[in-house]
């Protein structure tokens, strides 16, 4: 039966994020840690595996769209795995309660940097949309591109978290991507984190497959219907939202 409240609380929160567009993985920890009472290590690897099946639906997407840059994607996502397979493992040596206040600290990281990252967006003069300005040829795209990998997948792995805006600002920062092509080839970078990570916390005791069955279930479901309405709410709503979702998960986790 508690199975089945997660499959129905996660199926609301799931509607709610597709709604705004969210990733949510913060909302995903705090809820099962601040309403169902399962510990913080067990969360962070729940949430950071359930991101792989959302990440893969929406890399399949974005790839038939040609909004991805497949190689350097498989770079960083590749180091990023690397990250997160070590990471997961550090989380076991960090008590849980000091672990909630650090993974609640950036989750409101999150936040501002995808702050941060709109209103750069919004400043930076447009680049290409079929090329990206660091080629991976270069010696520059091998020494920055494992770097912007390694760097994200251990946040994720260490707190459960997809590090998106992270994961962008370094695409668009350091590599020079356009807004479209770092937007799909994110969802590329995460799969092999989600999947690393996820994995770690299974080798160490800290993944409930029946809880992320749970999980995977109701929010997918969810956010595949909450999705159908977002061209009803006014664009503005949607950015305040999607950057003040992590904060709130930041901010339940302190409860």
């Amino acid at each position: 039966m508690p199975l089945v409240e997660v499959a129905l609380v996660m199926l609301a929160l799931g509607f709610l994020l597709g709604f705004v567009g969210a990733g949510g993985s913060g909302f995903i920890i705090s809820i099962l840690t601040v309403v169902f009472g399962y510990p913080i290590h067990t969360a962070l690897g729940t949430a950071l595996a359930a991101m792989f099946f959302s990440s893969f639906s929406g890399s399949i997407s974005h790839y038939r769209e040609g909004n991805m840059e497949l190689r350097a994607g498989v770079v960083v996502g590749l180091t990023g795995a690397a990250g997160a397979w070590i990471s997961s493992g550090w989380s076991s040596l960090i008590p849980g309660d000091r672990l909630g206040y650090l993974t609640s600290g950036m989750l409101f990281a999150s936040g501002l940097a995808l702050w941060f990252r709109m209103v750069y967006v919004s400043r930076r003069p447009k680049a290409p949309d079929d090329t990206t300005l660091v080629t991976v040829k270069s010696v520059r795209f091998w020494l920055i591109a494992p770097l912007i990998g390694l760097i994200t997948g251990s946040l994720s792995g260490l707190f459960g978290i997809g590090s998106t805006p992270f994961i962008q600002l370094g695409l668009m920062l350091l590599l020079g991507m356009s807004m479209r092509y770092a937007a799909g080839t994110t969802m590329l970078v995460i799969m092999p984190i989600a999947l690393a990570g996820g994995a770690g916390y299974f080798t160490i005791g800290y993944l409930d497959v029946h809880l992320l069955l749970a999980v995977v279930i109701g929010t997918m479901s969810g956010a595949y219907v909450g999705a159908k309405f977002t061209k009803r709410v006014p664009v503005v709503w949607l950015k305040t939202f999607m950057v003040l979702t992590p904060m709130m998960g930041g901010a339940i986790l302190l409860l």
